[in-house]
C-alpha cells in the first residue's frame, strides 16, 4: 500500500498539517480525553494527498473519519492545525472565503444524498452551476444526468426516486462543476449491496474521466482496495 504521508507537497492537492479536533463533552472521561471535559475526535493528524490520486480514509465507526472529511472540506473548523488545498490555508479564510473555495474547487457526496426536496433532479444538479453564474446550467445538468443514466428522471423530485437514483443525482451534482477535488462520505452507506456497487463503479468512472482527486471515507475494504492510497484512522490518530 502506498504511503500517502510521503507524497510530495509540491504536487499535493491537500496538505493536512497537525490537525486536531476536540469537542466539549462532560462524559469524555470514558474514552479519548485530551483535556478535562473535552473529547478528542482527531489528534495531530498529518498527511498529504497527491493531485489526481484516489485516497480512501478507513477506520472503525467513531474513529473520526467523517469529522476529518468535513475538515478537509472546510465544513468544520479544527481545534489546532490546518488544511491546505492547492497551497491555500483554508482556515486562514473566513466562512465566505471557504464557501467560495468549495464552489470552485470541491465536489462533495454525502451518505444521505442531501438533495433539496423542493427541487427536481435537474434543478438539484443545476444548483451549483447557477450559484457560480453558469449560463448553460440546465444544459450541463441534463447532460450530466444522462451520463449517470437518469435522462428519463429529470423532472422527478427526490421523494419519487429510489436510493440509488438519489445517489446518482448527488454524484451528478458533485461532478457537474468539474471540480479538481471530490470528497465522498460513505457514498454507498445508505444503499443495498448491488445498488452500492453500481454507484461506486460510476463514481470511479466519472473520476477517471475528469482526472480529479478523489478522497472517500468508507468502512468497506473492497471499496478502499480500489483506491491508489489508503490512510487509516483509529481513536482519532493516523495509523
Amino acid at each position: 500500500m502506498p504511503d500517502s504521508s510521503v507524497s510530495s507537497a509540491a504536487v499535493a492537492a491537500i496538505e493536512v498539517v497537525h490537525l486536531s479536533k476536540r469537542v466539549a463533552d462532560a462524559a469524555a472521561a470514558a474514552t479519548a480525553v485530551s483535556k478535562a471535559g473535552e473529547l478528542a475526535i482527531l489528534r495531530d493528524v498529518n498527511f498529504n494527498v497527491r493531485a489526481g490520486t484516489t485516497l480512501a480514509i478507513v477506520g472503525a465507526s467513531g474513529s473520526g473519519k467523517s469529522t476529518l472529511l468535513g475538515l478537509l472540506a472546510g465544513l468544520d473548523t479544527p481545534s489546532e492545525g490546518t488544511v491546505r488545498i492547492d497551497g491555500v490555508d483554508i482556515f486562514a479564510l473566513d466562512e465566505d472565503g471557504r464557501a467560495a473555495l468549495r464552489k470552485h474547487k470541491l465536489g462533495f457526496v454525502f451518505q444521505s444524498f442531501q438533495l433539496l426536496g423542493h427541487l427536481n433532479a435537474v434543478e438539484n444538479v443545476m444548483l451549483p452551476l447557477e450559484l457560480r453564474g453558469d449560463a448553460d446550467a440546465r444544459g450541463k445538468a441534463e447532460r450530466m444526468l444522462a451520463r449517470v443514466g437518469l435522462s428519463s428522471r429529470l423532472k422527478h423530485y427526490p421523494k419519487y426516486l429510489s436510493g440509488g437514483e438519489q445517489q446518482r443525482v448527488a454524484l451528478a451534482r458533485a461532478f457537474v462543476t468539474e471540480p479538481p477535488l471530490l470528497l465522498a462520505d460513505e457514498p454507498t452507506g445508505s444503499l443495498d449491496a448491488a445498488t452500492g456497487e453500481a454507484v461506486i463503479q460510476l463514481m470511479f468512472e466519472l473520476n477517471k474521466e475528469r482526472g480529479s482527486t478523489l478522497v472517500l471515507v468508507t468502512h468497506d475494504p473492497s471499496i478502499a482496495a480500489r483506491c491508489a492510497e489508503t490512510v487509516t484512522i483509529a481513536a482519532g490518530r493516523l495509523v
